[in-house]
Formats: structure tokens, sequence, C-alpha cells
């Protein structure tokens, strides 16, 4: 069973495809996303606001939000635990 995580203004994830939350600032992952959006496996789920994490996903695509990398680890943790207590 897939658990929905919410990263901001509506969107929502599969949290059991996520390989890694990272913030967007080094050099290294602003590569990362600009290659993406050049091969078209970027999805910004931003709504047009500055980009907070990227969400690295199974399938080799990215995840745009604005929020914290630590408020939606802490929503995945929570949906983790609430799994785990049913």
């Amino acid at each position: 069973m897939s658990k929905l995580i919410h990263i901001g203004f509506g969107n929502i994830v599969n949290s059991g495809k996520i390989i890694a939350i990272v913030s967007p600032d080094s050099a290294p992952v602003k590569r990362l996303v600009q290659r993406a959006k050049e091969a078209g496996n970027a999805i910004d789920a931003t709504q047009g606001r500055k980009t907070k994490s990227v969400l690295v996903m199974e399938n080799s695509q990215l995840v745009l939000s604005a929020l914290l990398p630590e408020t939606i680890a802490a929503r995945a943790q929570t949906e983790s635990r609430d799994e785990n207590e049913a």
C-alpha cells in the first residue's frame, strides 16, 4: 500500500518512491536540477515560489518543492510511524 505525503500547495507524492530529499543550494544539486529540466524529468511543484527542497524519485525524476527538506522528512516519518502503529 502506497503512502502519499503532502509536499506543499496541494501537491502530493508517493513516499515509497522517494530516494532522497535534498537542499537545492549546492552546486551539484543545481546541476542535477538543470539537467533534469533539460531532459524533461523535473516536476516543479513550487507554484512559482522559491525551491527549498528537491525530491529524488526512484524513476530518476526530480520533484521540486517550496517546503523545507526537514518539513517533508517529518511528514514522511509521521506517515511511516502511523503505518507501523496500524
